[in-house]
This record gives structure tokens, C-alpha cells and sequence, in this order.
């Protein structure tokens, strides 16, 4: 197995990064899919309305039809969420990668390199709230390359946040992830973060019956201090 360099993001690394967020967020829609094939209101929609459809019309083929516009319907739906926050990013934060993340010692943005290329990728800032930005800082955009993980690359990504928060003298940090990432919210509460809300990012999100969590690791020092 190839060994791994986590450094801080360069301009070069742009189109791997961008890359990285496309595909991550992209490989959530089956997923989301097939969770809303299974919601008791679809469920009732696609057969109610193929019944009520079939005893106006008596046509089998035009319930076909109409079934098969619905599963068009809900893959766009599915797929709507995902590809809305990639594209909010781009705008926003990704825009311009080292202006957002790299031109205040209080954030930063890393890159796992392995054999040349960028496979992995996670970003710091501190929080929205004035506040709390000296308290508080939030991870984004951790992603793996699908064909590098399970080799431990996700976890050394979180503590690399970890330590840079404590080193920048944070008292905790915060990340929000969507219940259709298993794996993520896996890795998460192994390494110690805790689930302190719940919530629909957007109506979007809401329309589809998909939660985001925020999740909260209290670093050493504020454990201390709360205990």
C-alpha cells in the first residue's frame, strides 16, 4: 500500500478537491433513492394513485407510464439536496479555496497526496456566530476517494482538525453530517464526537425526509473545565 501525505491545500490541488466534492456528495443519491421508495407517504402516493389512476382509466399502460414519471420524479428528488450543496459551494466557500481557508491562522484546508494525487480532503474554519469563533470551530468537506478507503485516511484526516484545534486554542469542535452518511456518523462517534442537534438543512432536505446532525467533540482543556 502506497503511503499517505496530508499537507496543506495548494492552487494545484483544485481540480482533484472539486473532484473529490462532486463525487462525495454525488454517491449519496442512491442511497437516498432507495430511502425514499421506502417513506410511508411515497409508498401510499405510487399506490394509491396507480389504483385511482387504473379505476378512471381502466388503462394498465397509462398506470405504467405514470409510475414509471413518478420514479423519474423521485430519483431527480434525490438527487436534487446533493447536487444544490455542491453548488452552493462553489459559490461560497470553494470558490476560492485558499482566500476562505488558508489567509487566517484560525482555519485551514488539508489534502491527503498519495502517489501524486490528491485522494482525500478535509477543511477548518471557525464558527459563523462572532461569538463563538474563538471558541468554536467547524470541520467541512471531509472526503475519501472511494478506492482509498477503509485504511484508516478518514480518521487521520479528523485528527489532524483535532489537533490544530487544540493547537489554535479552541474549545470544541463542530461538523454537521445527514443521516444518509453511515459511515461518516460511524467514524464520528468512534473518535469521541457527540450528537448535540438535529435538524433539516434546507425544505429540500425536509421534503425528503433526510435529518443533518451537528456533532460536537469538546477538546481536553473544555472537558475539564465543564467536569
Amino acid at each position: 500500500m502506497a503511503p499517505y501525505h496530508i499537507r496543506k491545500y495548494q492552487e494545484s490541488d483544485r481540480p482533484w478537491v472539486l473532484g473529490l466534492l462532486s463525487q462525495g456528495m454525488a454517491e449519496h443519491v442512491p442511497r437516498t433513492f432507495r430511502h425514499l421508495l421506502k417513506l410511508p407517504r411515497t409508498l401510499a402516493l405510487w399506490l394509491g394513485g396507480a389504483l385511482a389512476l387504473f379505476l378512471v382509466s381502466g388503462s394498465l399502460l397509462l398506470v405504467l407510464v405514470a409510475s414509471l414519471t413518478l420514479l423519474v420524479a423521485l430519483r431527480f428528488l434525490a438527487q436534487y439536496p446533493w447536487s444544490q450543496f455542491v453548488a452552493n459551494s462553489l459559490h461560497t466557500d470553494m470558490s476560492d479555496i485558499s482566500k476562505s481557508y488558508l489567509s487566517e491562522p484560525g482555519s485551514c484546508f488539508w489534502v491527503a497526496e498519495c502517489e501524486g494525487q490528491v485522494v482525500a480532503m478535509v477543511a477548518a474554519l471557525p464558527a459563523e456566530e462572532p461569538t463563538a469563533r474563538k471558541e468554536q470551530l467547524q470541520m467541512l468537506h471531509l472526503s475519501v476517494a472511494l478506492e482509498h478507503r477503509r485504511r484508516g485516511l478518514a480518521k487521520a484526516l479528523v485528527r489532524t482538525v483535532l489537533q490544530f484545534a487544540a493547537h489554535q486554542g479552541y474549545r470544541e469542535v463542530v461538523l454537521t453530517t445527514s443521516m444518509m452518511q453511515h459511515a461518516a456518523l460511524a467514524l464520528y462517534q468512534h473518535l469521541g464526537f457527540q450528537t448535540t442537534r438535529q435538524y433539516f438543512f434546507t425544505k429540500s432536505w425536509a421534503l425528503i425526509a433526510v435529518p443533518v446532525f451537528q456533532l460536537t467533540y469538546w477538546l481536553p482543556s473544555a472537558q475539564d473545565s465543564q467536569a
